[in-house]
């Protein structure tokens, strides 16, 4: 089976899929840093980078036609979800990205992919539901014969140290297809979520502002000697709920939201969901829960499920970007394997 992935970014998608079994022909996305980190991982796949708004169907004929009568194949997509964020929700209702679930769907239309992955956050599916992109995506499929399932997941009940909710979809020409039942959780034979420090104790000790000389992209961003304070008055799984009066942000003073900044992650839960600032210690809970830094982009990897082997290219703040935007591995994997599951079925039940 062969997987396309579409708005790749660094290939957290492919990562996942690749360790399910399938084989990665095509990375497309138009961030250059993204393109190089894909390039490096995923030796044996193609790459094309630009943005898929200005791409024609006809640009990808070339690596689809050598393996179409062969193998079955699998077009992934996860579009930048900026404009779907709550936090972004108010000034982008005119953002142009919203429509580039449609641009994915004239790729779908030309070449009727067997299956279909799609991860974005769950506000794609809430804004304006009858006539928003999802809802208009769901009645596209229907027309091309798809049958299809799903649901807003939690990123943890499939073996991601993470609370991250997606809205995550499966769709199939093959017959009707089920997302994936979880892993973790309740109701599970592992009921216990993954936890930070199982992601990521086993790496060795950094400062803030210090890489690590052996291990690819284990490196903290610096910290102020204000914000060095402050993070060592947070205890772990804690907030700036903790801090003396004196290093309290005067925008701060006398605001209750935004409880996650400046915050450290727990031991032994998962963290909050990371994000393209998942490095910034001001910009979410993403404090070390031990030692008095934020995390690492190799930490972030860790907890987005990337393997040590995996290496991202680009500064800091680009790597970190390039992780917090990814698909967890763990998660295209668990869906991956649904899909090879489901094409099994289908095989065996067309030769009886």
């Amino acid at each position: 089976m062969i997987f396309y992935d579409f708005f790749s970014g660094c290939g957290g998608t492919s990562q996942g899929m690749r360790e399910a079994g399938l084989t990665i022909r095509l990375g497309i996305d138009f961030d250059p840093d993204a393109a190089r980190t894909y390039r490096k991982n995923f030796r044996s796949a193609r790459f094309i980078e630009g943005d898929i708004r200005s791409l024609k169907a006809k640009d990808i004929a070339k690596y689809i036609s050598s393996s179409r009568r062969r193998r079955p194949i699998v077009f992934g997509a996860c579009a930048p979800c900026q404009p779907f964020s709550k936090q972004k929700r108010p000034s982008r209702q005119d953002d142009s990205r919203k429509d580039l679930l449609g641009e994915f769907h004239r790729f779908v239309r030309a070449y009727l992919p067997e299956y279909v992955f799609i991860e974005n956050v769950p506000g794609l599916q809430s804004i304006d539901d009858e006539t928003g992109p999802f809802a208009r995506f769901l009645r596209l499929l229907a027309k091309l014969g798809y049958w299809h399932d799903h649901k807003v997941v939690v990123a943890s009940h499939y073996g991601v140290p993470q609370h991250r909710r997606r809205l995550v979809l499966l769709a199939s020409r093959l017959g009707p297809i089920s997302l994936p039942k979880p892993s973790h959780g309740p109701g599970t034979r592992r009921r216990k979520l993954p936890s930070v420090w199982e992601a990521i104790g086993h790496l060795p000790p950094i400062s803030a502002g210090e890489t690590h000389p052996t291990i690819p992209n284990h490196r903290a961003a610096a910290l102020s000697e204000r914000n060095l304070l402050r993070i060592k008055a947070t205890r772990a799984g804690s907030t700036r709920k903790d801090w003396p009066e004196d290093l309290v942000l005067d925008c701060h003073r006398g605001y209750d939201g935004h409880t996650d900044v400046y915050g450290r992650m727990a031991k032994n839960q998962p963290s909050s969901a990371l994000t393209t600032r998942c490095i910034s210690l001001s910009n979410g809970r993403f404090g070390h829960p031990v030692q008095h830094r934020a995390i690492s982009v190799r930490e972030a990897a860790c907890l987005q499920n990337f393997p040590m082997k995996f290496e991202f290219l680009g500064n800091l703040e680009s790597t970190g970007r390039q992780v917090g935007n990814a698909v967890p591995v763990a998660m295209a994997r668990t869906f991956g394997k649904s899909i090879l599951v489901h094409y099994r079925r289908y095989r065996k039940a067309k030769r009886r």
